[in-house]
């Protein structure tokens, strides 16, 4: 009965059930999401052009099931044909950043920006990027954390992400406004400096205007970090996304 009396002891135990079933649902969810989608890409290919020359691998480089597909095959077909193909596969819904084995990357129109975003608010709904008390200084056991939200922004070519920050209510609200702000720019300077573009990064504070659906005020929950695709903007392709002659 002495656990009983230390409520926080069952709060913590109760928030690592929670983190621990997250995971295990979201690992279990992952091979059968990249089976789905395997199974689609040969209909798209096909009907894109590229029946029998190219194939769509939804695993990462360690083996990993992954929704960001890489295309293989396909050297003798035209740009044209093989940009179509990778437009059709990355319609199949649920598919993100696409590239081609051979280093092409697919640029804003082969894939929706809109993928990182989801990518990072999967990342998010089970851990929180941490700040130390009354600061904008990322806790040290965020930081990597900060490394995969990093990962999931680097397809997101053409695409302007904005980091808002959010406090609960506690405290003076022109507080709240300074705090959140300068907390979204640490993790928009983290992000840059983790080679995402600065100018592909935009940094605001809410302060406790906007708290989460269903929380009061002054919940703690409500101390966050958001990310948000606000805008695209055309790309002008470089020697490094340019196709190397075949």
């Amino acid at each position: 009965m002495k656990f009983l009396r230390k409520p926080q002891v069952a709060i913590v135990g109760g928030m690592l059930a929670c983190v621990a079933l997250a995971y295990t649902v979201a690992g279990a969810n992952a091979p059968a999401l990249a089976d789905r989608l395997a199974a689609a890409a040969p209909a798209a290919i096909e009907a894109a052009g590229g029946a029998g020359q190219v194939e769509a691998h939804f695993r990462s480089p360690n083996g990993w099931p992954s929704r960001h597909p890489v295309l293989t095959g396909g050297e003798p077909l035209g740009e044209n044909t093989r940009a179509a193909i990778a437009r059709a596969v990355a319609d199949i819904p649920g598919v993100g950043g696409i590239r081609w084995s051979d280093g092409d990357m697919m640029v804003e129109d082969y894939f929706s920006p809109l993928h990182c975003q989801e990518d990072v608010q999967a990342l998010l709904r089970a851990r929180t990027i941490r700040f130390e008390e009354g600061s904008a200084r990322i806790e040290a056991a965020s930081q990597s954390l900060v490394d995969e939200v990093a990962r999931a922004l680097s397809p997101c070519l053409g695409a302007v992400i904005e980091v808002t920050g959010h406090t609960d209510d506690s405290g003076a609200e022109e507080r709240n406004l300074q705090l959140s702000r300068e907390r979204a720019e640490a993790v928009r300077a983290a992000l840059v400096g983790r080679g995402i573009p600065e100018e592909a990064l935009s940094a605001k504070g809410e302060g406790s205007a906007r708290p989460v659906d269903g929380l009061e005020p002054g919940d703690p929950a409500n101390r966050r970090i958001e990310f948000r695709v606000i805008s695209t903007q055309p790309l002008i392709p470089t020697p490094v996304d340019t196709p190397a002659p075949r």
